[in-house]
């Protein structure tokens, strides 16, 4: 009867245990914050615009909410900077709008409001697929070679987000494509300007 009590003593222990490590290592709880900051490579397409991807800088905290094993939102809050150089072409540039000059680019500052939904990609919770929109507001944009301190930028724009999440168990890492919604042309309807991204990023999740 002693050695049958110690076995299952035994087995009880061992499940306990091993119940344990998986809670410690898989678990989410509902609530959780932290912060990241990575490179934003960006460009603006147009016709008055070169080709070409620019590398800037992008931080900024979020939230998650983990409402079950599979699926969560998570709003967060960046800055975001961005910058654009125009095309060497003078007939493709608005020589009303710039000065002569070689040098004409713009940058930008947003303050950018995501909203993604979380989808937990297998069963160890730490991979996270990303979908959701987000909004920018532009809180400061510098043009070169501009005639005048009119703004040729509009104040807000909308764009779509998805990349992947990695979730360790203190430090967050991942990639998201953004791709641009708004026409950002704030001068007239006959260039449309749109923008793309790739946000690559480490962090601390708390």
């Amino acid at each position: 009867m002693q050695k049958l009590l110690t076995v299952i003593f035994l087995l009880i222990s061992t499940s306990l245990f091993a119940q344990r490590n998986k809670l410690s290592g898989d678990h989410e709880n509902f609530f959780r914050f932290g912060a990241k900051g990575g490179v934003n490579i960006n460009k603006i397409s147009g016709q008055s615009y070169k080709d070409g991807f620019n590398y800037n800088f992008q931080a900024g905290a979020f939230l998650q909410f983990n409402f079950s094993n599979r699926f969560g939102i998570q709003p967060e809050v960046n800055f975001v900077q961005t910058s654009s150089e125009f095309s060497n072409d003078a007939s493709d540039i608005y020589d009303d709008i710039f000065r002569d000059g070689s040098q004409k680019s713009a940058k930008l500052n947003y303050l950018e409001v995501p909203l993604f939904l979380n989808i937990n990609i297998g069963e160890s919770k730490r991979v996270k697929l990303q979908v959701g929109p987000a909004y920018g507001g532009l809180i400061k944009q510098t043009v070169d070679s501009l005639k005048n301190n009119g703004d040729i930028y509009k104040n807000g724009e909308w764009s779509a987000i998805g990349g992947l999440w990695i979730q360790l168990p203190l430090v967050n890492l991942g990639a998201r494509y953004k791709l641009g919604l708004t026409d950002l042309n704030a001068i007239d309807t006959r260039q449309s300007w749109k923008s793309q991204a790739i946000q690559v990023f480490i962090g601390l999740t708390f």
